[in-house]
């Protein structure tokens, strides 16, 4: 069942709140729920479907409802760590397709900063787990596995420090302007270079921030959004899979983009070249690299030339992304940001970036997420969506 124009995004909110010490995530997840509401014109007593993923406190919907006070008939916690909440947008597009609700909310909520969580601590993986025999006994963290990646780009294609560093100046560069970004001051290739190693080849600046807060979003019948008074955004097309080790046929060159990406555009009737803006998940800048490449914005391999030069930057590049800073300089709530993907994509669409980074006239966007280890296996989503 296609979903090309059958559901509209009308709400959107980002918790501003970047350390959130004195609120649970339930709370957080309350709040997002609230403000993406209100962006719509809609209230909780509207919604007849509800989606979360792994970050949601205890049974995920059967938790939240309850603590929302919502009456659904329908629910999804489908979990691909920072890709779930594109898969959701585009599941809640085929359930409004299907007739199994009229108005989705989608939130995303976590606290990973104030309960000093982050990528350099062993991975925390149950026993019962099919790949834990395998990987666990050699203590994998998280930037590891990206550093793995990023290592085998460079050595299969010279991809250089200098070009992944890059992508954070462009994404700092955007951040300037964001007043709730963590990271506003506008950086340098030699800064990132000069920031201390992590995982080689991968330093401190190459890493995203950690957060606190949470999005919510509000997907509807396009006869409700046009019954609303914001600007509609259309779900043009969608795409979802996972990438594993492949049963030992092991590259670590591409990302699962590759196969959401095509399906997305094919589903979406439009190519790489006509998108006008990309929000891509960008946990780390190999991360950004790679999804690039598998999206199609340029061959493979040719990722580190690409976004070489402000390429990725609003107003001078070819390929203006992460307009709100990114998971690099904004923030990455609950160790998996993938909603904030859609929801500056969603901004952009209306108009209502900040004037700085807006892009003129931007009527087709790109979100892209990932959720996982780049560095063996995750999940991958993709959405195309238009201004209507």
């Amino acid at each position: 069942m296609t979903i090309r124009r059958k559901a509209c995004i009308v709400g959107a909110f980002e918790h501003p709140i970047r350390k959130a010490p004195d609120k649970t995530v339930a709370q957080l997840h309350a709040e997002c729920a609230r403000g993406a509401l209100a962006d719509a014109g809609l209230s909780l007593e509207d919604v007849d479907a509800y989606f979360c993923a792994g970050d949601a406190p205890g049974m995920g919907p059967t938790s939240m409802v309850d603590y929302l006070g919502l009456r659904v008939r329908h629910v999804d916690s489908t979990d691909t760590g920072g890709s779930a909440y594109l898969v959701h947008v585009a599941h809640a597009a085929q359930a409004i397709a299907a007739g199994k609700c009229n108005v989705a909310l989608i939130t995303l909520a976590g606290r990973p900063r104030s309960e000093a969580s982050s990528g350099v601590a062993p991975r925390v993986v149950s026993a019962t787990t099919p790949d834990a025999p395998w990987e666990m006994p050699y203590g994998p963290v998280t930037v590891n596995m990206y550093a793995l990646a990023a290592a085998r780009h460079m050595h299969e294609y010279g991809t250089t420090p200098a070009q992944l560093a890059w992508i954070k100046v462009a994404a700092s560069t955007h951040a300037q302007h964001n007043p709730n970004a963590m990271l506003r001051d506008v950086l340098t290739v030699d800064d990132v270079l000069a920031s201390p190693m992590i995982a080689d080849p991968l330093h401190k600046l190459d890493c995203c921030v950690v957060s606190d807060g949470g999005g919510a979003l509000v997907v509807v019948r396009p006869e409700i959004a046009r019954s609303l008074t914001r600007t509609v955004v259309n779900v043009l097309g969608a795409g979802e899979t996972v990438k594993g080790q492949l049963a030992g046929a092991v590259d670590l060159t591409w990302s699962g983009a590759a196969i959401s990406g095509p399906i997305a555009f094919e589903e979406a009737k439009v190519r790489p070249s006509d998108i006008q803006y990309a929000s891509i998940y960008d946990s780390f800048t190999i991360t950004a690299l790679m999804q690039i490449e598998d999206l199609g914005f340029c061959p493979k391999g040719q990722g580190g030339r690409f976004v070489e030069d402000g390429n990725l930057i609003s107003g001078v590049g070819r390929l203006p992304f992460n307009t709100d800073g990114g998971g690099l300089c904004n923030n990455h709530p609950a160790n998996r940001g993938g909603v904030t993907k859609v929801i500056e994509a969603v901004r952009q669409l209306r108009g209502e970036a900040h004037p700085q980074v807006q892009v003129r006239d931007c009527g087709l966007a790109l979100a892209q997420g990932l959720g996982g280890l780049l560095g063996s296996r995750h999940g991958s989503a993709t959405l195309i969506l238009e201004r209507a």
